[in-house]
C-alpha cells in the first residue's frame, strides 16, 4: 500500500468514526432530555450536561478516554427502566463499570415555586442555571423575580442583561419580552417581573405562586428580624439569602453540613469563597488535621466597589476596582467555623481585590497535625478526592502549568485546586483554590434549595 493510500484510509476511518461519535452523541443528548424530564440528574465528572454541544459532549468523552457509545447504551438502560428522582454521574458509571441493571430510583419530587428576589450577577447566574434545565413540572420551578420599581423600558434592560453578559457571554437560549404581563418568556417559559420596595409588599398567590420559596440576590437583608419580612407576603414559605447571614441563621454549604437546614425557614448559602474553600478544607482537617490557618483571598473587583475614585464608607473601596489591588476583610474564615465547628476559632482570613471581573483564588496556608509526605502526595490525595463521588461537584483538580483565571470562567465546580502550586513544609501546607465567584456559587444556592425544598434523589453510584 503506497503512503498516499494508506493516508487516505487514515482519513476515511477518523471520517467514519467523527461520523459514528457524532450520531451517538445526538442520540445521547436525547436520552438526557428524556431522563431531564423524568427527574433524572445526570453529571460527567461532577459537571452538569445541561445545554451541552455534540461536539463538547464527545470532547469530554475523548479527554477522559470514555467511550461514547457505552454512555448511550447506559443512557439507554435507565430510560426503559423508567427511573425517576434519582441522580448518578455517567463517567463515573463507566469507569466503574457498574451495571445499570437492576438500578433503582426514589419517590417523585414533587414542583417548588421559586422566587429570585434580586436580578443582579448572581440573580441572573442563576436564571441561567435553571432555565438550562429540559422542561419539567418536578423539581425547582422558576416563577418570578422580584426588582425596585423602574422606569418604562426596565423590562427591556433586564432582558438585555439575561441575554448578554460581558464575563459568561451570550445566554444560549431564547428570551422573549411579554410587555402584556409584565414577564420574560425564557426557553419557553414564563417568569414574572414584579416591582417592589419592600418584602413584606407583595402578594404573590396573585400572580399564581404559592407556598414559594425565595432566594434574596440583594445582600441588603442579612440578619432574621429583616428577611422574615418575606415570610409576611402571602405565598411565601421559605428564604434563601445568598450572602453570609447574621445571628443564628445557618450558614450553609452544601456537602458539608446541609444536614443540619432541617425544618428551618430561612438559610444562608454563605459565601462564594465560604463555599469555595470549605470542602477542601474539611477532607484535608479529616486527613491530617488542621491546627491553625490563614486565608487569603485574591478576589475579583465587585458592584460595591467604585469604578473610579469616589467616597466609600469601607475603608480602601472607594478607590477604583479597575486600576487597583485593594486590601479589605473578609469573613470567609470565620464562616468556615459556622459550616465547620471543628475548625471554629483555627483561620484567620484576608483579602485582596483585584482589577479582573471574575474568578477569584483563596490561598489556604495551613498547620496540620500529621504532615503529608511531600507536595506530590498531598496532590495525590487531593486528586483522588476530587474524583470521588461524594466530591467530585465542589472540589475539582487542576495541574497544568498554563492555567490562568480566564480557564476558569464558567466553571461549576465550588473549587478548583491548583496541584502545580502546592507547597509542603514539614508540617506546614499551602494550598491555592481557583473559582469561579459567580458560577461556581451559584451551583451550591439551587443545591441548597432542592433540599430546603425537600427536593431528594437517590444517588445511583452511592
Amino acid at each position: 500500500m503506497s503512503d498516499a493510500t494508506s493516508l487516505q484510509q487514515k482519513y476515511t476511518d477518523l471520517l467514519n468514526l467523527q461520523k459514528q461519535q457524532q450520531q451517538a452523541a445526538v442520540k445521547a443528548l436525547d436520552l438526557l432530555q428524556t431522563l431531564q424530564e423524568n427527574d433524572v440528574e445526570v453529571s460527567f465528572l461532577g459537571s452538569t450536561l445541561d445545554n451541552k454541544s455534540v461536539q463538547q459532549l464527545i470532547a469530554m468523552h475523548e479527554e477522559n478516554q470514555l467511550d461514547i457509545l457505552k454512555t448511550v447504551e447506559a443512557l439507554n438502560a435507565l430510560v426503559e427502566q423508567q427511573i425517576t428522582a434519582a441522580k448518578l454521574d455517567i463517567a463515573l458509571l463507566l469507569k466503574q463499570g457498574v451495571d445499570v441493571a437492576g438500578l433503582t430510583g426514589g419517590n417523585a419530587n414533587q414542583s417548588q415555586d421559586v422566587v429570585l428576589y434580586g436580578f443582579g450577577r448572581i440573580g441572573r447566574i442563576l436564571t441561567r442555571l435553571l432555565a438550562a434545565k429540559a422542561a419539567s413540572d418536578k423539581g425547582l420551578q422558576l416563577k418570578a423575580i422580584v426588582v425596585r420599581p423602574a422606569k418604562a423600558g426596565d423590562l427591556l434592560k433586564r432582558a438585555k442583561l439575561l441575554m448578554h453578559d460581558s464575563v459568561h457571554g451570550a445566554f444560549e437560549g431564547s428570551v422573549v419580552l411579554d410587555e402584556e404581563n409584565n414577564g420574560l418568556i425564557v426557553n419557553g417559559r414564563f417568569i414574572q417581573v414584579i416591582y417592589a420596595k419592600n418584602p413584606n409588599e407583595i402578594n404573590y398567590t396573585s400572580y399564581g405562586i404559592d407556598n414559594a420559596l425565595i432566594i434574596d440576590n440583594t445582600g441588603i437583608w442579612t440578619d432574621e428580624e429583616a428577611l422574615g419580612q418575606h415570610l409576611q407576603s402571602k405565598g411565601v414559605s421559605k428564604v434563601l439569602l445568598t450572602a453570609p447571614a447574621k445571628g443564628d441563621i445557618k450558614n450553609i454549604v452544601y456537602n458539608v453540613n446541609d444536614d443540619t437546614i432541617g425544618d428551618d425557614v430561612i438559610v444562608s448559602a454563605a459565601s462564594c469563597t465560604t463555599n469555595a474553600i470549605t470542602p477542601t478544607l474539611k477532607v484535608l482537617h479529616d486527613e491530617y488535621g488542621v491546627e491553625t490557618g490563614h486565608v487569603e483571598t485574591i478576589h475579583s473587583y465587585t458592584n460595591d466597589q467604585n469604578l473610579i475614585d469616589n467616597y466609600h464608607k469601607k475603608d480602601r473601596r472607594g478607590r477604583s476596582a479597575g486600576l487597583n489591588m485593594v486590601i479589605t476583610s473578609t469573613g470567609a474564615a470565620k464562616a468556615v467555623g459556622k459550616a465547620l465547628p471543628e475548625l471554629n476559632g483555627k483561620l484567620t482570613g484576608n483579602a485582596i481585590r483585584v482589577p479582573t471581573p471574575n474568578v477569584s483564588m483563596a490561598i489556604l496556608n495551613l498547620n496540620l497535625k500529621t504532615a503529608p509526605a511531600s507536595a506530590d502526595a498531598l496532590n495525590a490525595f487531593l486528586q483522588s478526592v476530587a474524583e470521588s463521588n461524594k466530591w467530585q461537584a465542589q472540589i475539582d483538580y487542576v495541574d497544568s502549568t498554563e492555567a490562568v483565571s480566564t480557564d476558569f470562567v464558567g466553571a461549576q465546580k465550588v473549587g478548583i485546586v491548583d496541584a502545580q502550586a502546592t507547597i509542603v513544609t514539614n508540617n506546614h501546607a499551602t494550598v491555592y483554590i481557583w473559582y469561579d465567584n459567580e458560577v461556581g456559587y451559584s451551583t451550591q444556592v439551587l443545591r441548597v434549595a432542592k433540599q430546603m425544598a425537600g427536593i431528594n434523589y437517590v444517588d445511583l453510584l452511592a
